[in-house]
This record gives C-alpha cells, sequence and structure tokens, in this order.
C-alpha cells in the first residue's frame, strides 16, 4: 500500500468516527459537560491562563485532566464540574477523595511526559447552565492538594 493510500484510509477512518460521535448525538449529561468544558476555557483564558492541554488522558489511568493551564508560573491541573441547575448538593463536592486521586495520578503522568519540574495545583471550575440565564461561573484556585482533600474543605 502506497503513502496516499494509507493517509486516505486514515482520513476516511477518522471521517466515520466524526459520525459516531457528532455533538447533536451525545447524550444529554455530555453535551453540558462539553459545554461547561467550552466556557469554563474562555473563562480561564480571560483570566490569564494560559491553556495547554484540553481533556488529557493517559492510557491505564482512571479519568482525564479536562483542562491543564498556566496560571502566571504555576501549572494547573483544572477539573470542570457543569451542571444544567443548582441541586442540593453544589457541583465542587463531585470533586471527592476518590475523583481527587484519579486525577492526581493523572496530574502526575501529564508532569512525567512533559518532564516538568514546577509548582503546580489543583483548580476547580464550577460552570451551572441554567435555561434562559447567563452561565454561572465559580473558580475555586488551589481546591485541593496533592497529599490531602484540605483545601477545598476549608472553604465550604
Amino acid at each position: 500500500m502506497s503513502g496516499g493510500n494509507i493517509s486516505q484510509e486514515l482520513r476516511a477512518a477518522l471521517d466515520r468516527l466524526r459520525q459516531l460521535f457528532r455533538p447533536e448525538q451525545l447524550p444529554t449529561h455530555l453535551r453540558t459537560g462539553r459545554e461547561g468544558e467550552r466556557i469554563a476555557y474562555r473563562y480561564l483564558r480571560r483570566n490569564g491562563y494560559t491553556i495547554v492541554a484540553r481533556n488529557w488522558r493517559e492510557k491505564g489511568c482512571r479519568g482525564e485532566l479536562d483542562l491543564v493551564g498556566w496560571d502566571a508560573g504555576t501549572l494547573c491541573f483544572i477539573e470542570v464540574k457543569t451542571r444544567s441547575e443548582h441541586g442540593l448538593v453544589a457541583a465542587e463536592l463531585a470533586v471527592d477523595a476518590a475523583k481527587q486521586a484519579d486525577l492526581r495520578e493523572v496530574a502526575r503522568h501529564f508532569l512525567r511526559w512533559q518532564s516538568a519540574r514546577t509548582h503546580s495545583r489543583f483548580d476547580v471550575v464550577t460552570v451551572y447552565l441554567a435555561p434562559g440565564a447567563r452561565p454561572e461561573i465559580q473558580l475555586f484556585k488551589d481546591a485541593f492538594s496533592w497529599r490531602t482533600m484540605s483545601g477545598m474543605r476549608r472553604r465550604l
């Protein structure tokens, strides 16, 4: 098979994949999550973050890093939680001990992959998308640490 045929086959396979994952065909909760991540991305950029990765995954790890970006000299691993309404439990509380452990593991892989030795932290952005209203966005800088769940718990 020549190089041209391989690239044509690859292009055709990618087109078939795109057909499978059209945004309008996703379940509502996944569309809401994607919209929240898009809004959080723009919010963080407007507030001085330089985003260097979106939806970063490492094979063999649970979860993903929604956003990774620089805030001044600090590398931030950013978890985005989106809700369509305010419920009894705040969206940021969904970043529980198990989720934090998953995020720490993926972040360690990211740092190894980047060969980075820099100051880093975990931020959480909540986005509420009530129908007919402007999105409500809240940023929790340094929401939890590399060791414990202390940061967010203290603020709540």
